[in-house]
């Protein structure tokens, strides 16, 4: 539903549209024949206003694919309430390494052909109700089927839904396999015909991530042929429509996207084996231009095969102390220029940025003002670096902006915090890069993976994490950063005992180390690139969803399987 291709195109809302992004630019290195399709979304995601109490309002973000796109040589219809919907695509071009392209089409219904209604149907990403949700997902699954027909686009080994956004593309799959069988009710054979060529990507362990649509508005939508069709399919019981049982339901190969949640999926989908690949980032996108030059220097190879990194460990400590230096003063430079903030080069620098969620708890380090502010006394000054935004209609996610901001506003004579407006790719290469420390505080276990941590150890930047998603994996006590709370199979709210676990590791490790044993604190960000770094990235992830989703033998296998 969202892929992150350019800053100056405002088609994505977070980290679903980053890493499908970063993974779009991993396979265009690779030279894997990939064709992605997504949305447009005119009006982008929303521009992000916050005022002195916190309080958010947002606007549109428009954009004109017009002016920066060419437009695909054909156009088609989507049937949606029994009337044709028309469609056009524009086509974005991600350049790899060696000039292989990886093309991208945006499905836009923006034209004079179509009703008002329809006309806005690709203009918003995660907006409007039930029914324009569910338009848009028959639009980008069934009619992202039909833009590939209409391209002549063959040979086509897996179909990749990345989230049940575009589960509905498997409802298209199975009327042709119909059709070239010539039946009208499906049997066993035909659902597996389509299961064969299909692969899943579940992102999120959290219920309100999974649309569900009642049958009457399915029926509505669909028409009743097609909602008898995926009935007689495997959900004549189901009281509604799941789509991501939907995906599960017609895939071959389902993945979580980090081994934690590989585990928690499979217990939230008994009925089909759930897989593990952990998510990655795209190397060459979020290394600063500081870490580039130091690269370039001493791993030659590293954007080619970004495993090289693991020589970052023969770099000397003063030359990633440089490196960071030159990121941090950029940071602060960038900050001052939003905010009017100034914070100071020699401080301590925490960074907290992302969507703002209520299950991420950005006011996890606020929990006990007192302490807070004790700890930066005695232990050493320290500034803070806020950035996210609440999606419209979480009321939950708002108000943790304004507790945050409120929080800020008491610490002031103590704690320099600044809150950043419109956290997008653009101020991420910034802020991922230049502060001192990563902090994440989800509450288990609805951290799928998280990216933003794989960012900042790219950049040598240790984080302070809870273990859940990507860091169970990516935590080495010490060395690699330092785990917020202590069990990671201990799920549910547990505030107090990791707030505890937080002020403890700040006042007592990494304050103390910071400012008082720069050595070992350089140690620690130089084992955050060879060993992070060169682990959690979208060439070794897009090298795995090859070797076992998309490859012949891992067909053979889940034949095998099946």
């Amino acid at each position: 539903m969202e892929i992150a291709l350019d800053q100056a195109i405002p088609s994505y809302g977070g980290g679903l549209g980053i890493l499908a992004g970063d993974m779009l630019r991993s396979a265009a290195d690779l030279e894997l024949p990939i064709v992605a399709i997504t949305l447009a979304h005119r009006k982008g995601y929303f521009r992000q206003h916050l005022d002195a109490e916190g309080n958010q309002t947002e606007e549109s973000d428009p954009w004109d694919p017009e002016t920066v796109l060419q437009a695909a040589p054909s156009t088609f219809t989507v049937q949606i309430e029994n009337r044709e919907v028309h469609v056009r695509a524009w086509r974005y071009s991600v350049h790899g390494l060696s000039g292989f392209i990886v093309p991208v089409y945006l499905l836009d219904t923006d034209l004079p052909e179509n009703s008002e209604y329809d006309r806005t149907l690709t203009d918003t990403l995660y907006g409007g109700d039930q029914r324009y949700r569910i338009c848009q997902e028959v639009l980008l699954g069934m009619g992202g089927v039909n833009l590939l027909r209409s391209l002549g686009i063959k040979g086509i080994n897996s179909y990749h839904m990345n989230e049940g956004h575009a589960a509905f593309l498997t409802l298209a799959l199975l009327e042709e396999t119909l059709k070239l069988r010539k039946y009208t009710v499906p049997v066993e054979a035909d659902v597996e015909v389509v299961r064969r060529r299909c692969v899943f990507t579940t992102h999120t362990p959290v219920e309100a991530g999974h649309d569900r649509f009642p049958w009457d508005m399915v029926r509505q939508i669909l028409g009743e042929d097609r909602t008898n069709l995926l009935q007689q399919s495997g959900f004549a019981n189901a009281n509604a429509l799941n789509m991501t049982d939907l995906a599960i339901h017609f895939s071959r190969y389902v993945n979580g996207v980090a081994m934690r949640h590989g585990e928690v999926s499979q217990n939230m989908f008994p009925q089909f084996p759930i897989h593990a690949i952990t998510n990655g980032v795209h190397a060459a996108t979020w290394a600063s231009p500081p870490f580039h030059d130091l690269f370039d220097r001493q791993i030659p190879e590293w954007r080619r095969d970004n495993a090289y990194m693991r020589y970052a460990v023969g770099i000397s400590l003063d030359e990633i102390r440089k490196a960071h230096c030159l990121a941090k003063a950029a940071l602060i430079k960038e900050v001052q220029k939003r905010s009017g903030v100034l914070l100071d080069e020699s401080v301590l620098t925490i960074g907290f940025a992302r969507r703002a969620a209520t299950y991420k708890r950005a006011d996890l380090l606020f929990k006990d003002i007192e302490r807070l502010k004790a700890i930066a006394a005695s232990a050493g000054p320290i500034q803070i670096i806020y950035a996210g935004k609440a999606h419209p209609h979480d009321g939950g996610g708002k108000a943790l902006i304004q507790r945050v901001i409120q929080a800020a506003a008491g610490l002031k004579d103590s704690i320099k915090i600044v809150y950043l407006e419109n956290y997008n790719m653009a101020l991420a290469k910034f802020i991922t890069s230049g502060v001192d420390l990563w902090l994440n505080t989800p509450q288990r276990p609805q951290e799928a993976s998280g990216t933003s941590g794989m960012k900042a150890a790219l950049n040598g930047i240790p984080s302070l994490s809870v273990l859940d998603g990507w860091w169970v994996e990516g935590c080495v006590e010490g060395v690699t950063g330092w785990a917020i709370g202590y069990d990671s199979k201990v799920d549910g709210d547990d505030s107090a005992a990791e707030s505890a676990s937080l002020y403890d590791k700040l006042e007592r490790q990494i304050i103390p180390m910071y400012y008082r044993a720069p050595e070992a604190y350089s140690e620690i960000m130089r084992s955050c690139i060879s060993l992070n770094a060169s682990f959690f990235n979208t060439h070794r992830m897009l090298s795995q969803y090859k070797a076992n989703a998309y490859s012949p033998r891992a067909l053979i296998k889940m034949a095998q399987e099946v």
